[in-house]
């Protein structure tokens, strides 16, 4: 990672309560570093701890930790919503699962074990062996051998019964530093450990707890090359020029719309994902709004206005740090252009991808038959698309509307539950309409009608063959293709 001294004020987050007394000597080092020019470069930190049920020893090497991620994972959302710029982990334990806690945060965290090899390589350079004291968790997670992972460098760990019997004493036992114990016992412990190493052949000694710098000073004045990693780790975070963690690609869902329709969807994301495990699918969040009111009604009646409901939708999407958004409702687009302007992640048009699909693979095609509701044909999104694409548009007459209508709303229609009969029947007999008027290729315009029929490049009806083009199935891929390509 290339370090950068940023100009800007930095906003930090330290996230205490790991280890109390070691969390409170990063932040006073920290502190310390800040600019103090008169009050106006120092940096705005936020210390927060809070208790948390975790194990009573979690050193140990079958410790359970999982309080302890819970709790740093709420810690860091926190600081996300409060607008900070950088997080703050003050312990070894919590740097074992950061790999688990990226893909699902924004925020960057300062990583302790990236300073402490930027220090020993640029301070230490001909150093070979380094002693490490850290925890039976943290050496069981090889968290040191992920980052010293070099032919140069050898680790020095003490021998099991210093470690049993003197280091974690030292930190964990009635009379550790833990327990707030910084003089007697503590030292004299840690000083065996310390000469453990060294006997071992250990040049410097890097500890793996944030508690043994709060002695380190004790250890050095007995001539024990002890690193404060904690000072090094907040220098490092001064210097700190990390962009915001990766995470993977998200895509919202603005579900509901209608419910089965929304299903649908979710399934061409999945069958069009070139993924071998689950670990390789896209991340989706869906906002299953079934109140939306009627998009049709409101456009062809007196039906209550959706676009509020749309934009709430939509705003939850947003908050839950999706990339992009889709609406898997064609007549919905006919309110797309309300409330696009007032978000900040984009919305992508079905309705236009699906005509961009129409130029890319049947250029030869101009004529092209659209089977909606009412209100899509009336709000005249897809005539407006078709046109400026330089293609023609048919719709059915009256009566094929109707016809239409009642294979989507009527009581044994397709938003009632019904796939076969009635329904198949009426929209068989529109299509057979639209290409007796000359159609080549024929939209499925509302999202339910894929569920009755399915996209198709030679589909046979009224002794013609007609392209059948589903929109909820090149919007899937649309989004799988932006993810890969994110």
């Amino acid at each position: 990672m290339t370090l950068t001294r940023k100009a800007e004020r930095r906003r930090f987050g330290v996230v205490g309560g790991l280890g109390s007394l070691g969390g409170a000597d990063i932040f006073f080092k920290l502190v310390k570093l800040s600019p103090s020019s008169g009050g106006r470069d120092q940096f705005d930190v936020v210390f927060e701890q809070h208790p948390f049920e975790e194990d009573e020893q979690p050193g140990r090497a079958d410790a359970n930790v999982n309080g302890r991620k819970l709790y740093v994972f709420d810690m860091i959302r926190n600081f996300e919503q409060r607008k900070l710029d950088a997080v703050i982990l003050t312990c070894f334990i919590s740097h074992t699962f950061l790999d688990e806690l990226k893909p699902e945060i924004r925020l960057p965290v300062v990583n302790i074990m990236e300073a402490l090899r930027a220090h020993v390589e640029r301070r230490y350079p001909e150093v070979r062996k380094i002693g490490v004291l850290t925890s039976d968790y943290v050496r069981k997670h090889r968290l040191f051998e992920r980052y010293f992972d070099d032919p140069r460098w050898q680790l020095i760990y003490p021998s099991p019964d210093m470690q049993r019997d003197g280091l974690m004493p030292a930190i964990y036992g009635e009379d550790g530093i833990k327990s707030g114990h910084l003089q007697g016992q503590s030292v004299e412990l840690l000083d065996r450990a310390c000469r453990d190493v060294m006997a071992q052949g250990a040049e410097i000694i890097l500890p793996g707890f944030t508690e043994i710098p709060i002695v380190v000073d004790a250890l050095c004045e007995r001539g024990l090359p002890v690193i404060d990693v904690n000072q090094v780790y907040a220098r490092y975070a001064v210097d700190f020029g990390g962009d915001v963690s990766a995470r993977p690609f998200k895509i919202g869902v603005v579900g509901g719309v209608g419910p089965a329709a929304t299903v649908d969807f979710m399934t061409k994301i999945v069958r069009n994902t070139p993924a071998r495990r689950d670990q390789e699918h896209i991340k989706v969040v869906v906002e299953q709004n079934p109140q939306i009111p009627d998009r049709t009604e409101n456009l062809i009646g007196e039906g209550a206005d959706p676009t509020v409901a749309l934009y709430a939708t939509c705003k939850k999407l947003e908050a839950d740090e999706a990339d992009l958004i889709v609406i898997p409702c064609n007549t919905a687009h006919a309110f797309v252009e309300r409330i696009q302007p007032y978000l900040s992640i984009p919305i992508i048009n079905m309705l236009f991808e699906t005509v961009e699909y129409v130029r890319k693979h049947h250029s030869g095609r101009k004529v092209i038959g659209l089977l909606a509701t009412s209100g899509t044909i009336r709000s005249r999104v897809y005539h407006d698309i078709v046109e400026k694409a330089g293609l023609e548009l048919r719709v059915p007459d009256e009566a094929n509307q109707a016809k239409v209508m009642s294979a989507i709303y009527g009581e044994k229609g397709v938003k009632a539950g019904f796939t076969e009969g009635e329904c198949k029947n009426d929209l068989l007999a529109a299509l057979a309409h639209l290409v007796e008027q000359g159609a080549e290729i024929v939209i499925l315009g509302c999202t339910e009608l894929p569920l009755l029929l399915a996209q198709n490049d030679d589909f046979k009806v009224a002794g013609k063959s007609v392209v059948l083009l589903d929109p909820t199935e090149i919007l899937a891929r649309k989004c799988v293709s932006l993810s890969l390509n994110a």
